[in-house]
């Protein structure tokens, strides 16, 4: 895969946060590792005599140089460009190789702890270079090994062969746990490549498989849009053609039929197009109270015509966050809904209350529960069980309250009451009316 061999042989290729993360952790180790040795060595003075004044200097030099430096990573917000982090990745080898053999030069003994520091350049060479350049890093912490022990041999004669045996184990050492670093980090890199690539197709999927099931929706609705025209424009050209045969009160039942029929065909397109295309929401701060009564005051003559009475429940400081026009919309087709199910001199229950961070607006009505074969499908498009309806009011209502932050769900279905909730986001002003 291009990308993962890309990603496996450059170094600090690296976006800004792993980079930030991992010259962190080298920083920090770098100078917890070298005061750690340095209180190690003047624990030890019996054996390796007091630090001297310049080895000191020059810990403390490190420590004024890398601190700045993790600052300025820390702190940075912007991506660093590659060559900047290659450059500070080379300066960080190089410091500790060169730190390792002036420091043990400084100490002058044989046993220097400061050869642990030469764990630290192949370390980050594992981690940020390819196979070839952490075989150079690690050549280089070898010879600095060797290197160190062939000056103070040259300086205190003779030769121990000991002290070079463990350098060999010590540089054997280095090699291993930078090849084993490598080979995990490498692992590592291709596993994130993998499951980076899983991650893409399975958003590749997730996006076909919606495509999919917007066109089988699409499917549907063209099926039960075609089913709905289909029945008034049939009854309209029976209608018509049993007209044009008939004459005197029979032919203007007919074109009464026709009329009617039309009538509910232009309603059917009207309400579709609400449906498809429900505009965005303009929205302010509500009083629920005002609206509750106006939809209340709106549909009375119709709730009249049973003998229906309304009796509402709403603060008059209950504010909402919503569109006023599309909730009177979403009420009026709730409360129609409740006074056809209502029984004959029934009451419909209107009320509203703030619950938590939200407006809970309920219309409930006694009367029979809805089966269950119909509960499941009260918001699908097109489903009714009037003769005259075309089913999309309650998916409308649905639409509008989900489009202003809410919900619109069948709160209670029990058997002598029937009630439906909206909820609405509670207006930031809401109790200082």
């Amino acid at each position: 895969m291009p990308y993962e061999s890309a990603r496996a042989s450059s170094s600090p290729g690296l976006d800004l946060l792993s980079f930030k993360r991992q010259q962190t952790v080298f920083i920090l180790l770098n100078l917890l590792l070298l005061l750690v040795l340095v209180l190690m060595h003047g624990s030890l003075s019996a054996y390796w005599n007091q630090p001297s004044l310049g080895l000191i200097s020059v810990a403390v030099a490190v420590f004024l140089i890398r601190i700045p430096e993790l600052l300025w990573v820390r702190r940075r917000s912007r991506p660093i460009p590659t060559v900047i982090t290659t450059a500070l990745t080379w300066a960080s080898i190089l410091l500790n190789i060169g730190l390792t053999i002036l420091l043990s030069q400084l100490m002058d003994h044989e046993d220097s702890p400061y050869i642990a520091l030469l764990l630290l350049p192949v370390l980050e060479a594992a981690f940020r270079f390819r196979f070839r350049t952490l075989v150079g890093v690690i050549a280089a912490s070898d010879f600095a090994c060797f290197f160190w022990q062939w000056r103070f041999f040259l300086k205190h004669p003779p030769v121990d062969v000991g002290e070079y045996a463990e350098a060999a184990t010590t540089s054997l050492m280095l090699a291993v746990a930078g090849v084993l670093v490598w080979l995990v980090v490498r692992d590592l890199q291709r596993k994130e490549t993998r499951l980076a690539h899983n991650l893409h197709e399975l958003e590749q999927t997730r996006e076909k498989l919606l495509h999919e099931e917007k066109l089988a929706a699409m499917g549907r609705l063209s099926t039960a849009i075609a089913h709905e025209i289909r029945n008034p424009v049939a009854m309209i050209t029976s209608s018509i053609t049993s007209a044009k045969q008939s004459s005197g009160p029979e032919r203007e039942e007919m074109f009464a039929i026709a009329s009617e029929e039309a009538g509910r065909l232009s309603r059917l397109t009207t309400e579709f197009l609400d449906y498809a295309s429900t505009r965005l929401p303009n929205l302010t701060s509500t009083s629920i109270a005002d609206t509750v009564a106006y939809i209340a005051d709106a549909a009375r003559a119709h709730a009249s015509q049973k003998g229906v009475k309304f009796e509402l429940q709403v603060a008059d400081t209950l504010l909402a966050t919503a569109d006023a026009g599309q909730l009177q919309q979403a009420l009026m087709n709730l409360v129609l809904n409740a006074v056809d199910a209502s029984p004959a001199q029934g009451t419909i229950l209107l009320r509203a209350r703030p619950q938590n961070h939200t407006v809970l607006i309920e219309v409930e009505n006694a009367g029979s529960p809805i089966p269950d074969a119909i509960r499941t499908r009260l918001f699908e498009p097109f489903f009714t069980t009037k003769p005259r309806g075309t089913g999309l009011g309650l998916a409308i209502a649905r639409n509008i309250a989900r489009a202003q932050g809410g919900d619109l769900r069948l709160a209670e279905n029990g058997p002598s009451c029937v009630r439906f909730s909206i909820t609405l986001p509670l207006a930031p002003d809401h109790g200082q009316r």
